[in-house]
């Protein structure tokens, strides 16, 4: 009893103490002056709003945030709305591609004049089809450079499906067989090469597909085997033709398409040693393939057979010295280097114009490349920069094995040089390439295409 009562003492004590303590506090403060009360509250009510800014600043953080978020992960969404493209064309791209097309022009008529007068009974009938060709080609540039991005963004599928119905009416009895291979569709008037249409058709597809299925990409079922399949069907169609070089072709296509849409390296290494050895086993299968491959080794071990064209080429390289002997004074076009207008004119101009009229084309490409590679690093969406960088794939590597074939650095394997060699649909497709990197050239802002 004695500790219940001690305990509630103690408490009323500390009770009162308490009570005096706030009874001292009010008394104070309704002493104080009038304004210094006011100053107190404007101090609380200045606290208050510098609480509920930083608030409002901590959230204006959190949404910049989900922002950077948005635009990161919408490149990977297949219903992103396209960039706008109202903006003026690269016209230096234009400019490159325009004086290549009038040097290849040139080269056309100097290279062919000869065979078209022994052929036709008309000097400028190479000329006049591939000028008719060019101007077809400015029309089809025009109409993918002008085209609506949305319009051309629902093309893929279709574009698959007629350059593969295309692909596969030169395997029946009306396609013309050429040089032991059907390659061509005779459309009376002229003949269409489908494999030149049949490049962007895939590139179209693999930017869309590995644009929209980043998510999937990284897998092997659902991210490497549909491109590889698609790939795989056209390069079946190819070889039976057969044209080997043009599924190498493809294939190297697949390959930088692959690296650049973020395919999981250990899939594009057991795919490149696969597509190797099946490169091998299929060179090594047919007899024709062997003979080239030897005359690629060394062409004067059958200087008048399978390595003829090769040493042709290095006899026009070889005369053509520093500076050539002259735009039109070239003696392999004499009936000495076969396809001397088509897929050797590397080699013409490599006599005409000499080391340094290769020269000056190499850097023309360079330049053109430079454009293109600007156009895709400039690109906001993810879709728009794969077809970029791969319709400037597919020119880069016509230009680059054709080259090659012509010093003997690869062997010969019926690839046209870009802009420069005779022929239709390879100089159409070309142009169309370039039409639709200036469609996406559209959307880079001013200051970075002058820059």
């Amino acid at each position: 009893m004695r500790e219940d009562f001690a305990s509630q003492q103690n408490f009323l004590m500390r009770y009162a103490e308490a009570s005096e303590r706030a009874r001292k506090r009010v008394a104070e403060s309704q002493a104080r002056p009038k304004e210094e009360r006011k100053e107190d509250r404007k101090e609380e009510r200045k606290e208050r709003v510098n609480d509920k800014l930083r608030e409002m600043a901590k959230e204006k953080v959190r949404e910049q945030a989900m922002a950077v978020t948005v635009e990161r992960v919408q490149p990977n969404n297949a219903k992103q709305t396209p960039a706008q493209d109202n903006g003026p064309f690269d016209w230096w791209l234009f400019t490159i591609m325009m004086t290549l097309l009038a040097i290849g022009l040139v080269m056309v008529l100097s290279a062919s004049s000869i065979v078209a007068e022994y052929t036709y009974h008309d000097k400028y009938y190479f000329f006049k089809r591939q000028v008719l060709y060019a101007g077809l080609g400015v029309v089809a540039l025009f109409a993918a450079a002008l085209a609506p991005r949305r319009l051309l963004y629902r093309t893929h599928y279709w574009a698959l499906f007629v350059t593969l119905i295309l692909l596969a009416l030169t395997l029946t009895p009306f396609a013309p067989t050429i040089n032991g291979a059907k390659r061509w569709i005779n459309l009376g008037f002229a003949s269409l090469q489908p494999m030149e249409f049949v490049k962007i058709a895939l590139v179209l597809y693999l930017a869309y597909f590995m644009s929209a299925k980043q998510e999937t990409v990284r897998t092997f079922w659902r991210g490497v085997f549909p491109p590889c399949f698609v790939t795989s069907l056209y390069c079946v169609i190819l070889l039976s033709q057969p044209d080997f070089g043009s599924a190498i072709v493809l294939a190297g296509i697949l390959f930088f398409m692959c690296i650049a849409g973020g395919i999981r390296w250990v899939y594009i290494s057991w795919s490149l040693v696969l597509g190797l050895a099946s490169m091998a086993l299929l060179a090594i299968s047919a007899p024709y393939r062997m003979e080239r491959l030897k005359a690629f080794l060394d062409p004067f071990k059958d200087p008048s057979g399978a390595g003829y064209q090769l040493i042709q080429s290095f006899y026009a390289l070889a005369s053509g010295g520093l500076f050539g002997v002259g735009v039109g004074a070239s003696q392999q076009k004499m009936f000495y280097l076969p396809e001397a207008h088509n897929d050797f004119i590397m080699s013409v101009i490599g006599e005409e114009m000499g080391l340094l009229g290769i020269t000056i084309i190499m850097l023309l490409f360079a330049c053109l490349f430079w454009r293109c590679f600007r156009i895709v690093m400039a690109q906001k969406e993810m879709r728009a920069r794969l077809s970029c960088f791969g319709l400037t794939a597919i020119i880069a590597i016509g230009a680059l094995t054709n080259l090659a074939v012509v010093m003997g650095m690869l062997p010969p394997k019926g690839v046209a040089m870009p802009l420069l060699s005779y022929g239709g649909s390879n100089l159409i497709a070309t142009m169309l390439c370039i039409g639709l990197i200036l469609n996406f050239s559209r959307s880079v802002p001013s200051c970075e295409k002058l820059s």
